[in-house]
């Protein structure tokens, strides 16, 4: 506090270098301001040492130093009181404000960090995880968070939390990206469907050679890039990029495609689950579904987060867990038991 630089070159009165005020002006005089308040509102250098933490003269020291920065006497002193000069008063009411301003910014990032949720959360997901199980969620978290506006954007593109503003993300598959904080929110099994009436005419691939043989429908990434099948095999992840009859750049556009009988596709389970229970849809190559994705929620540090994310993390986690998005455990369970009866 008493190391300050007080020196004419460094600091002019009146002539304020405009394009560097910060270093010119408030860095200078910063120690010297804060004891100046200090003393001002306790009447005391005594005082305004103790309610600082540090000692009389420390206190002293700063405040002489402003003095001669400003060219201005702030107090009038004796050995028992202490007082402003008019041109003190003057500066502490000016002062008071800025003391004021930074107080109730403090206050309000302690309020943010701590107090009721308030204030607005942007939120990226993929399309069709967005849709399916993050949207049909956000009625019952804005009913429960009054105070929390929301923007939801859908984007299959990997997300850019600093350049996009995003608070939280969705995430699908494996997280590489080790910036930022991912908890899986279940896992994510990508699963080879199609319908009853196209696996009656045209039969199911019962080995990954016979892919070649159907009529496949992909997905196109943004960037034009075809969306990979992958399968367990041996332990191991295959990929495979089949011909396809229909390419589509929306899940929703594929599941109409495979439910209306054109051809048999790779979808996440979160999207079947439902049909495949109501036998809208068949399953092929149970046994090789990948076991190594999730569904992930993503945001960028665990420190000092804002109760508005936080409480939006922890209700999202519950409720996605609740869902009856792991139906495919039933398969994994009919496949163990087939192999089991065929070795029989």
């Amino acid at each position: 506090m008493d190391r300050l630089n007080t020196s004419e070159h460094d600091f002019r009165v009146g002539v304020p270098n405009r394009t560097d005020d910060l270093s010119n002006c408030f860095a200078t005089s910063y120690a010297g301001i804060i004891a100046f308040v200090a003393v001002a509102t306790e009447g005391s250098f005594a005082k305004a040492g103790e309610r600082l933490g540090i000692g009389r003269s420390a206190v002293c020291r700063s405040v002489q130093k402003l003095e001669t920065q400003l060219s201005t006497r702030l107090f009038l002193r004796t050995t028992r009181t202490t007082h402003l000069t008019l041109e003190g008063e003057r500066f502490f009411a000016n002062c008071n404000q800025g003391v004021a301003r930074i107080v109730e910014a403090m206050n309000e990032m302690l309020d943010l960090r701590q107090g009721p949720p308030r204030g607005s959360l942007r939120i990226a997901s993929t399309v069709g995880f967005g849709r399916k199980v993050v949207a049909p969620l956000l009625d019952k978290f804005m009913r429960a968070y009054l105070e929390i506006s929301l923007e939801l954007l859908l984007d299959d593109r990997p997300t850019d939390f600093v350049s996009e503003q995003i608070d939280v993300a969705f995430r699908d598959g494996r997280i590489e990206d080790s910036s930022i904080i991912a908890k899986q929110l279940v896992p994510m099994q990508r699963v080879l469907c199609a319908s009853p009436a196209y696996a009656e005419k045209r039969g199911l691939p019962a080995t990954l050679n016979e892919l070649s043989e159907h009529d496949c429908i992909n997905f196109k990434l943004p960037g034009g890039r075809i969306l990979e099948w992958e399968f367990k095999v041996d332990g191991h992840i295959r990929k495979h990029v089949p011909s396809a009859r229909w390419t589509f750049n929306d899940a929703d556009l594929i599941l109409a495609a495979v439910l209306d009988g054109r051809g048999i596709a790779q979808m996440p389970g979160y999207q079947v689950c439902d049909h495949l229970a109501r036998k809208e849809l068949v399953m092929a190559l149970r046994g090789h579904v990948p076991d190594d994705r999730g569904h992930y929620i993503c945001y960028l540090s665990r420190e000092h987060l804002p109760s508005r994310i936080r409480v939006f993390v922890d209700f999202m986690t519950d409720e996605i867990r609740a869902l009856d998005l792991l139906c495919l455990g039933d398969f994994y369970n009919e496949t163990e038991s087939a192999h089991s009866d065929s070795r029989a």
